[in-house]
């Protein structure tokens, strides 16, 4: 009972965190998220990649497992970055993004960042084909004024 009302408490407070879709918080972590996940997921770019993601980084994944950096990157070349011709896409459903920040005595240090993202396969000289659904939630932190991922849940995979 008592990590029941824990687990409510902390909802509770995340229900009346979110900042504004229009504040320049919100605005930076949308474009952030629009150009680590443009460049990192569907374009392959390993040294981004690689320095835009926490040398600690935890990623959950309903039906990968729980992956470090280095199992993460050897299943990002191997699977989503193999083959150029059917190569996997991921687009976020803008109206689905939340934005969370996280302070330490008044001082921004991070975020946590939820939304729902689809996927799609793209062909050569064909359109995109949609593939499937998940949500995700993510923990950057602001490490040099950069926004580094952290943690990562992708889950709800349909």
């Amino acid at each position: 009972m008592k990590k029941i009302l824990i687990l409510l408490f902390v909802s509770f407070n995340f229900a009346f965190a979110q900042v504004p879709k229009n504040s320049e918080l919100f605005l930076a972590l949308q474009k952030h998220d629009s150009i680590f996940f443009d460049r990192c997921f569907n374009q392959c770019d390993y040294v981004y990649m690689e320095k835009m993601i926490h040398k600690d980084l935890v990623f959950y994944h309903d039906r990968g497992g729980i992956q470090d950096k280095q199992k993460f990157l050897e299943n990002t070349k191997n699977n989503l970055c193999s083959d150029p011709n059917k190569k996997p896409i991921r687009k976020v459903r803008k109206e689905s993004l939340e934005v969370f920040p996280l302070y330490d005595n008044g001082v921004l240090y991070g975020v946590v960042q939820n939304g729902i993202h689809d996927f799609y396969i793209r062909e050569p000289n064909k359109g995109d084909n949609y593939t499937g659904t998940a949500k995700f939630t993510h923990v950057y932190l602001l490490e040099n004024k950069e926004w580094i991922l952290k943690e990562v849940l992708s889950f709800d995979h349909k």
